[in-house]
């Protein structure tokens, strides 16, 4: 096949275990056991599903297409050491992931489409859903696209009358442990969707999920203007690392 040299990444160190030098090889071919390891990690995925694979092998996976004749264990080890595990390498800001020797465009772009896809799959299981009655996908959901940020972002998801999911919005993003949030304009964006309930999500990127002083009086300020124009404020989830806080199930609300 025809190798664009516009998506080359740049040459990797091989690991102790692996062949040190890889002699040029003519267009569209790789080395026969690097073609082995490949089959036999999609082999085991299709057999044995993810749980049968560590993070790094799964990020392998994913990183074949981007780097299609070298060897792309290296890079995916040296990913998951930098950033901690698979969530947060597909979570991390393009710039970041960038900084890491072997990210180029092609690896950039995998990563990040692998990260949409994450997204938009979590997402199609709340919107349009009552969201009352199947807490556990909105909270999925919310792991999914929150959990593994380095910055803070606030979001609100906006209820119908019959407390359907028909819209979700970042309405702020912010610094590691700060984001401006303005009442006025989350109810105002409400009215705008003609919604009747709101759940205000946003994380900690320090992975701890107590809620902070600055939290409270925000959700409180936000529950009076909603109340004022007659919309019912369910709840403030906020995302850390591992686990999550409710202002409603911890009587802040």
């Amino acid at each position: 096949m025809d190798f664009d040299p516009s998506f080359a990444e740049r040459s990797l160190p091989f690991d102790h275990d692996e062949v040190a030098e890889v002699a040029p090889l003519p267009k569209g071919r790789i080395p026969s056991y690097m073609a082995d390891h490949r089959r036999r990690l999609r082999e085991r995925f299709l057999s044995g599903g993810a749980d049968a694979m560590p993070d790094y092998e799964l990020l392998e996976l994913l990183l074949f297409r981007a780097i299609p004749r070298r060897d792309v264990k290296p890079l995916a080890r040296r990913l998951i050491d930098a950033f901690g595990d698979l969530n947060r390498v597909l979570a991390a800001p393009a710039p970041r992931l960038s900084e890491i020797e072997g990210v180029g465009p092609a690896v950039l772009c995998e990563i990040k489409v692998a990260e949409a896809v994450a997204h938009r799959m979590a997402r199609a299981r709340v919107i349009s859903r009552p969201v009352l009655s199947g807490w556990e996908p909105l909270l999925d959901y919310c792991r999914t696209v929150m959990a593994h940020r380095d910055t803070e972002q606030f979001r609100v998801l906006f209820l119908d009358r019959r407390n359907v999911l028909i819209a979700d919005e970042a309405q702020g993003r912010g610094t590691v442990d700060h984001v401006p949030v303005y009442p006025r304009e989350v109810v105002k964006r409400a009215l705008e969707l003609n919604a009747s309930a709101l759940i205000l999500v946003h994380n900690h990127p320090s992975g701890d999920p107590t809620p902070s002083q600055a939290d409270i009086t925000m959700t409180a300020q936000i529950e009076a203007a909603a109340r004022a124009l007659g919309l019912v404020l369910h709840d403030h989830l906020v995302i850390g690392k591992s686990r999550e806080t409710s202002f409603r199930a911890d009587g802040l609300l």
